[in-house]
């Protein structure tokens, strides 16, 4: 009987803002990032909020009190990344390394030291020939001409850092 009378107190209006918030933050999680869905799921959540009360003040306390509800969950959850206790399911633990077994990553070390040709200009970033190998190449931030050779200075992961030989 308490949960009909609590049903027939509630505006169609609500309802609808609450599953339209409900449907943006939906989207907003799958598609990570605080913008545009997250921002309009927030603003339904509190126009249902205060359709719902029946007064301004009302409406004001109750924003208020699920805004410290959710920032105590906040505050909760970074307390838990930080000492390490998320679920393997949230957070991505596993590594793509040689010892794995992963093999799709280039060995760029053995460029070290050698030269090569830019085929395009290096702007900072461009292509440069290693006796048939084309390999994506950037230089220390100076502008490198095309068809000029350049050398191997530096490999930082997958960065090759290359300068014009002299």
């Amino acid at each position: 009987m308490a949960l009909i009378e609590l049903l027939s107190s509630v505006s169609w209006v609500s309802v609808v803002l609450f599953l339209v918030g409900l449907g943006f933050v939906i989207a907003e999680m799958l598609q990570p990032g605080f913008g545009f869905c997250g921002i309009l799921g927030i603003l339904s959540f509190v126009g249902c909020i205060f359709v719902t009360s029946n007064t301004v003040t009302e409406g004001i306390i109750l924003t208020a009190f699920f805004s410290v509800i959710l920032l105590i969950m906040l505050g909760i959850f970074f307390i838990l990344i930080s000492k390490g206790k998320i679920p393997n399911k949230l957070i991505l633990r596993d590594s793509e390394s040689k010892d794995l077994g992963y093999s799709g990553t280039v060995d760029f070390e053995k460029y070290v030291g050698k030269s090569g040709v830019t085929k395009v200009a290096c702007r900072p970033v461009g292509i440069v020939d290693f006796d048939g190998t084309e390999i994506e190449v950037v230089s220390n931030g100076e502008f490198i001409e095309k068809d000029v050779s350049v050398d191997v200075i530096e490999i930082e992961g997958n960065r090759v850092v290359v300068k014009p030989q002299k």
